[in-house]
């Protein structure tokens, strides 16, 4: 008996093609992404304890581009095709046929942060708090960005809301984009918002950056459960996968910064500070 299996919606992944040049759903969500989380991030600054003003927010925001598009690249280059791009470097350019790599965006924008907050002598990690506050929300459009495209997709299943990919073969397979979508967007940043608004979250530098790193390697970690692996690497110690062995260390450099946020006493705020 034929299973029962969800239609999968083939849109098209050029949104507006005018003569050479397209418009691409997955160029709009790194934008989406930028620019959503660039205006919660100018709201959020004039809140205690007021590190930045928005105006310095507007600077980051090319910073933060910059580390997402060029770490993502890179990243992607070294984790996943480092012989592919010694063999053809110019190919490491052609970002447009996609290729980026999650955990190298992560480490451009840990330089980033770090460049920005020395430059404007703010405290790093309370600049890193407001940054995990937005990610997961470019996480999430990115990650719809993948489903669109159709790639991606998840293992074979046989579940009532498999879909057949496209590129995918003829079996039916986990819509793992939109699992890690919801995961790494929602509900990561759900529980972000939750520890920043019910608990002394904005009081303890770091607290937050740890919350989403370990929240973001443990929704990795699930979303790759149900994922395909790469055709070119496959399964790289067992089960485990590259996108698994990568968040491990992001595991365990969340629970540091969740304990070091708690060894140090709790920030006094006071709610007329400046921003500088």
């Amino acid at each position: 008996m034929t299973p029962l299996l969800l239609p999968y919606p083939e849109i098209d992944p050029v949104l507006i093609q005018l003569g050479p040049f397209a418009i691409r759903w997955y160029a709009l969500a790194y934008i989406a992404g930028l620019v959503l989380g660039w205006q919660i991030m100018r709201r959020l600054c004039v809140q205690p304890p007021k590190i930045l003003s928005p105006e310095k927010i507007d600077d980051f925001l090319l910073w933060a581009a910059l580390g997402v598009i060029l770490g993502g690249r890179l990243g992607y280059v070294l984790f996943y095709k480092p012989g592919f791009y010694l063999s053809q470097p110019l190919s490491i350019l052609t970002v447009w046929e996609g290729g980026m790599s999650f955990h190298g965006g992560f480490l451009g924008v840990v330089v980033a942060v770090t460049a920005f907050a020395i430059r404007n002598k703010v405290p790093i990690f309370m600049l890193a708090d407001l940054v995990a506050m937005v990610v997961p929300i470019g996480l999430f459009f990115g990650r719809v960005a993948n489903f669109i495209n159709g790639e991606l997709w998840g293992r074979p299943t046989d579940v009532a809301w498999a879909m057949v990919f496209p590129r995918g073969g003829p079996l039916p397979r986990h819509p793992s984009q939109l699992y890690q979508a919801f995961f790494e967007g929602v509900v990561l940043f759900s529980l972000i918002v939750v520890v920043w608004r019910l608990t002394d979250g904005r009081r303890r530098p770091g607290l937050l950056t740890g919350v989403f790193c370990v929240g973001y390697g443990v929704a990795r970690i699930i979303g790759e459960l149900f994922r395909e692996p790469d055709a070119f690497l496959g399964y790289i110690w067992g089960p485990l996968t590259m996108g698994m062995l990568l968040s491990v260390p992001l595991l365990v450099f969340g629970g540091w910064l969740i304990a070091r946020a708690y060894r140090a006493p709790p920030l006094a705020i006071a709610a007329d500070a400046s921003p500088p």
